[in-house]
């Protein structure tokens, strides 16, 4: 598949029409609050849907309650597994390169910062870390999981969005396009899904071509159950890297809201890492996977630890080293990977399951497989847009 502006253009157009007219039908009715307090009990595949539910939803939910027919349950098991190998620093990638190069994208910079209170970055953290835990779980589409009600809010919760600023003449349309198009849902896709693979690339971490495959595989089924029309949706690795290539080169560059939101996620994450002394690697581990560009413009504060931060994949080389030849280094290291992620998350969420809520009124001003064979490592596609 070939992108060009002008096809990425007619993707701007288009948003999600099944959830569109179920919001849209929520709104009309009156009947967003009763959504959004039954929803709360909501939160398992599988489970009754509460007595009460407006119509419309409950339509909604049983036509997007099962995942794609094409789905290739042997891929999402190796994402599975690529993910519990990697958990922690899948976990650093989406937290320190997918979330800021969303913030890298002016319009979307805007339309974060009229959606998610700034005081609170936790919660986008939160949402997005648990999303993603959700998905990797064992029998994630089955009955009992999460991961399938989470998507379904998610996706009502982007068609409220649209609605608000479309209804309230708060989005430029004719210059920006239809909000949460699928432009930007497919290069949302991207930044966490290929961008988080150039991410530990970028790391030094050691990942098979297969792995990297089922791991994109899998974001491309997220994908899916989020509303995103397949037939423009990249199939390959390469043609990933041509969509994302093409939608930066499009799109990126500095704004105020942008700034605003990193440091935001900057002051959000030196709270998490203890004492003060180790804060300012959470700007340097910023940089490092961003890179300079994309920092500057983001105002990453440049620290003495940029340096160290890149000394990071040779750490990291020497704990793959230990995994590869001790099965008990193995363990004891994706048990440490796994405990991490559960305390970065159970920081973020203090406990509490996020329960993706329609907003009823937007902020009234904008603001501001776990053994890799050494023979067989993944390296990102080359660069397609000069």
């Amino acid at each position: 598949m070939t992108y060009t502006e002008a096809s990425l253009d007619a993707l701007r157009r288009t948003g999600d029409e099944l959830a569109d007219a179920t919001v849209a039908a929520l709104f009309d009715r009156g009947e967003v609050g009763t959504f959004n307090t039954l929803m709360r009990f909501v939160s398992t595949a599988g489970a009754p849907l509460p007595d009460g539910l407006p119509d419309v939803a409950r339509e909604y939910l049983r036509a997007t309650g099962v995942p794609p027919s094409w789905v290739d349950w042997a891929e999402m098991e190796k994402a599975r597994l690529f993910f519990i190998d990697n958990n922690v620093h899948i976990s650093t990638a989406l937290s320190f390169a997918s979330m800021p190069a969303c913030y890298v994208v002016p319009h979307v910079a805007r339309l974060l910062s009229a959606t998610h209170g700034l005081k609170y970055p936790a919660k986008r953290m939160a949402e997005t870390g648990q999303f993603t835990v959700h998905l990797m779980q064992p029998g994630a589409f089955e009955a009992g999981s999460r991961f399938v009600p989470a998507a379904q809010k998610v996706r009502l919760l982007h068609a409220a969005i649209r609605h608000h600023l479309v209804r309230e003449d708060r989005w430029d349309t004719d210059a920006l396009g239809t909000p949460i198009c699928q432009e930007d849902m497919i290069g949302g896709q991207m930044f966490f899904s290929l961008l988080v693979l150039d991410s530990l690339h970028r790391l030094g971490i050691h990942m098979s071509q297969e792995g990297a495959e089922a791991y994109y595989y899998a974001w491309r089924v997220v994908g899916a159950m989020l509303g995103v029309g397949q037939d423009a949706v990249p199939r390959t690795l390469d043609e990933a890297r041509q969509f994302l290539d093409l939608y930066m080169i499009r799109h990126m560059g500095p704004s105020e809201e942008g700034a605003h939101l990193t440091r935001q996620l900057i002051d959000l994450y030196e709270e998490v890492v203890p004492g003060t002394f180790f804060d300012p690697i959470v700007s340097a581990l910023v940089r490092h996977l961003v890179g300079d560009t994309c920092a500057d413009w983001l105002q990453v504060p440049r620290t003495p630890w940029d340096t160290v931060v890149r000394a990071v994949p040779h750490l990291l080389g020497v704990l793959e080293t230990i995994e590869d030849r001790s099965p008990l280094g193995a363990w004891a290291l994706d048990r440490l990977g796994h405990l991490t992620t559960v305390f970065e998350l159970s920081s973020l969420t203090r406990g509490r399951v996020m329960h993706y809520a329609i907003p009823e009124q937007l902020k009234k001003d904008y603001g501001v497989s776990s053994m890799v064979p050494r023979g067989r490592r993944w390296t990102p596609p080359a660069a397609s847009v000069g």
